[in-house]
């Protein structure tokens, strides 16, 4: 708006500075046409003032012709100017109200930053635009004798005897441009602080998502439509430079470490949220390539979901040393070690009832590479070691089984999102009546016992390809993982027999799964195109996954694959940035068991598809 005030501004000066121009030639004309009357001939002499007294009256004779075309133009000329300077007129009123609106603006800006202690660089009142001194509110020249608070009535064209001083020049220049941007940035700094509370920063996300599923079982028994929600509340703080640590809230069922959703339903009651992680960072400023972290935490290594869900946060300890190296391709070495317990349970023998922890010991190697200035690649190499595993295999027994006394979990649940397809041998117990020698069950039943036939010692291996190509928001990346159980049917030797019957229980066994060792690896390759960071980012993703049945601890990997192990799976994700913290999203999941072996016909696809509404704050 200021710029064009000022051009034209400047268009009404050069068009007065024409305008005057145009007298001087009728000055010069109408001179030269009465100074050859008023000269006397050559030789004569001037007597009684006879000659200088009729020259006025022959200058008076040569006035210019009030219909020649000079004259006619310069009316026209002055018309246009007095068109141009009450648009001036116009502009200036509407710039003025602008400034009265950035001042209210700046001056509620100031009163929250007083609130909040924020500091301020820039002045509360409304910048003045520059040149805005030589030009008084709704007018093009100010009259001495009225009062600035009100507009003065145009002056007319024809008061200015020469050419009109421009803005640019009786006037210091502003930098209107810092207006603004100074606006913006203390208005960003206060949304910033909002979310400050001392040293703790706030954030989360909120996600909607349709789910239908179709396909899969031959008797329809996973076909439904299904709404689903996620919330997450984060809390981080930085207490000082070595340490820092937070927590976070989230939806989901608590039996369930690999996810978060809540499926809308329940006779509309109210949904669990519980603590999703809580942690401790610290990082000695002694000696910064070493950090160490505690409590209930997001990886600390890198990892896609062939072996750990995203959703999945680990408990216990992890320590990180990292070093940044100066040399032309290898830019980074870290090393990652941990020790999560996930369970403890006591002892059976008369003479030790201890409590005994089961544990994932584990460690990566990684290693970040520059080959060339589009082209960065990541090696990883981890392995995890789940120490005394068997607790799972019965907590997930126990979840899945169903009495009439009992119609629900068992006592030690623990749900997933997958069906798990591990080989697991279960011990039950039946509770009978025995009458004439002859036992009857009554129908009331335990599980007491459920172990894998597998070890778990998983050797994962990743790598990835980031391309940067001629525009920022088409990168390319690239990810394969390759993991495979060293241990795969390693416990079947320590498979405990079922307890002999009594005459108030009787026990069985049953096995879902037999196992084979060379069913023990796993593989993931994934491509992404584009980006989802900024608003009208694309981003487009495919992944195929193959895991067979001892390939992993098939309740901790990806839930919402077809089931965790023995699987065959494709993935495609669109992902489409509406807004800077609003995304669109849409996953389509196609997966059926493998059929290793199989006398029938392979199942039919499983179709899953996720649409995603997600709101970030």
């Amino acid at each position: 708006m200021y710029t064009n005030w000022k051009s034209k501004h400047l268009t009404v000066a050069l068009t007065l500075s024409l305008g005057a121009a145009g007298f001087a030639p009728i000055a010069l004309a109408s001179d030269g046409d009465a100074a050859p009357s008023a000269s006397p001939a050559a030789g004569e002499v001037s007597s009684g003032g006879a000659s200088s007294a009729s020259s006025p009256a022959k200058a008076n004779s040569a006035a210019p012709d009030p219909n020649s075309p000079v004259l006619l133009e310069l009316r026209d000329l002055k018309a246009t100017i007095q068109a141009q300077a009450d648009q001036v007129n116009a502009h200036t009123l509407e710039l003025e109200s602008e400034r009265a609106a950035l001042r209210e603006e700046l001056q509620r800006i100031a009163a929250l930053e007083a609130k909040l202690g924020v500091g301020s660089t820039a002045s509360t009142a409304a910048p003045v635009p520059a040149g805005s001194a030589a030009l008084p509110a709704g007018n093009v020249a100010s009259d001495p004798g009225q009062s600035s608070g009100a507009p003065a009535p145009p002056v007319p064209i024809m008061a200015y005897a020469g050419p009109l001083q421009t803005t640019a020049q009786t006037a210091p220049q502003g930098p209107q441009a810092q207006v603004p941007q100074d606006w913006t940035t203390r208005v960003g700094n206060i949304e910033d602080r909002l979310k400050d509370f001392g040293p703790f920063a706030l954030s989360g996300d909120i996600r909607l998502r349709g789910e239908p599923f179709f396909g899969g079982p031959a008797n329809q028994s996973l076909d439904q439509t299904r709404e689903r929600f996620r919330l997450r509340f984060n809390v981080t703080a930085k207490l000082n430079d070595d340490i820092s640590g937070g927590f976070t809230l989230a939806s989901g069922d608590i039996n369930d470490p690999t996810s978060t959703n809540q499926t809308v339903g329940d006779f509309y009651t109210r949904k669990e949220i519980a603590l999703d992680k809580a942690f401790v960072n610290y990082t000695p400023h002694q000696f910064k390539n070493l950090t160490l972290i505690g409590g209930k935490f997001g990886y600390p290594w890198y990892n896609t979901e062939l072996t750990w869900d995203k959703d999945l946060n680990p408990e216990g300890l992890a320590q990180t040393l990292a070093f940044n190296l100066n040399t032309p391709v290898l830019k980074k070495i870290a090393f990652v070690g941990f020790e999560l317990p996930f369970t403890q349970v006591a002892g059976v023998s008369l003479t030790n009832q201890s409590l005994v922890a089961s544990v994932t010991y584990g460690g990566q190697v990684q290693t970040n590479w520059q080959f060339a200035p589009w082209l960065k690649f990541g090696a990883y190499a981890g392995f995890y070691d789940f120490v005394n595993a068997d607790p799972i295999a019965l907590a997930l027994a126990r979840a899945s089984a169903k009495n009439p006394q009992t119609p629900l979990t068992g006592l030690l649940p623990l749900g997933t999102g997958n069906t798990v397809q591990n080989s697991i041998t279960t011990t039950t117990a039946t509770d009978i009546i025995t009458t004439g020698g002859k036992g009857y069950p009554t129908g009331v039943t335990n599980i007491t016992n459920a172990q894998f036939a597998s070890k778990f010692a998983l050797l994962d291996s990743l790598a990835r390809f980031d391309v940067q190509t001629p525009s920022d928001r088409w990168p390319i990346a690239l990810i394969g993982d390759y993991v495979q159980n060293t241990e795969a049917c390693a416990n079947v030797a320590n498979l405990k027999t079922a307890p002999a019957n009594t005459s108030s229980v009787e026990y069985s066994q049953s096995t879902n799964f037999a196992c084979n060792p060379h069913q023990r690896r796993g593989y993931w390759g994934e491509a992404q195109l584009g980006r989802a960071t900024k608003r009208g980012d694309w981003q487009f993703d495919y992944t195929r996954i193959f895991i067979e049945r001892e390939a992993v601890l098939s309740n901790f990997d990806y839930s919402d694959i077809r089931q965790g192990s023995n699987v065959t799976e494709h993935r495609a994700m669109v992902l489409y940035q509406l807004y800077s913290n609003v995304q669109l999203s849409f996953t389509g999941l196609f997966g059926r068991p493998l059929n290793f072996g199989g006398t029938k016909p392979p199942e039919d696809y499983l179709k899953r598809l996720q649409f995603d509404l997600i709101y970030s704050f």
